[in-house]
């Protein structure tokens, strides 16, 4: 199934999202990541090896995250959750689409990460009080 062309527009047009992480017993971590969209559901972000979140991704690549347009105005309220699996992203076509989205990264040492959805979840209050779209990755 393919993405809903809204749900991309909303990803295309932020640049943050809150990544959720987990150790393998289940101890909760959270982290904000400049992210560039790759399409088909991925994003890519930078995050080094000494941080809290990379060393969870590397026990445990199973995450959670969103992004959020931050409103007052009820509706106009629009935000996305994600799961997915997070993985080293060491290929050029992640760094191509990372240095893209923020040129100024070229100049960085990248210890880049792939987050691929297997599910998008958004909500957009624009198309009716708590309309949601779903995606989910076929198997």
């Amino acid at each position: 199934m393919e993405i809903d062309p809204r749900i991309e527009k909303f990803i295309r047009r932020h640049h943050v999202l809150t990544l959720a992480t987990a150790t393998d017993d289940g101890a909760p971590y959270c982290c904000n990541v400049f992210y560039a969209y790759d399409g088909n559901g991925a994003f890519v972000f930078t995050s080094g090896a000494e941080t809290r979140h990379a060393a969870m991704m590397c026990g445990n690549g199973r995450v959670a995250a969103s992004v959020v347009l931050e409103t007052r105005i009820v509706g106009k309220v629009q935000g996305l959750q994600i799961t997915g699996r997070a993985v080293r992203a060491d290929d050029e076509a992640s760094k191509h689409a990372y240095i893209k989205r923020f040129p100024y990264a070229a100049l960085a040492d990248l210890a880049l990460w792939r987050l691929e959805a297997d599910m998008l979840k958004y909500t957009d209050n624009t198309l009716g009080f708590g309309k949601k779209l779903i995606w989910q990755r076929e198997e």
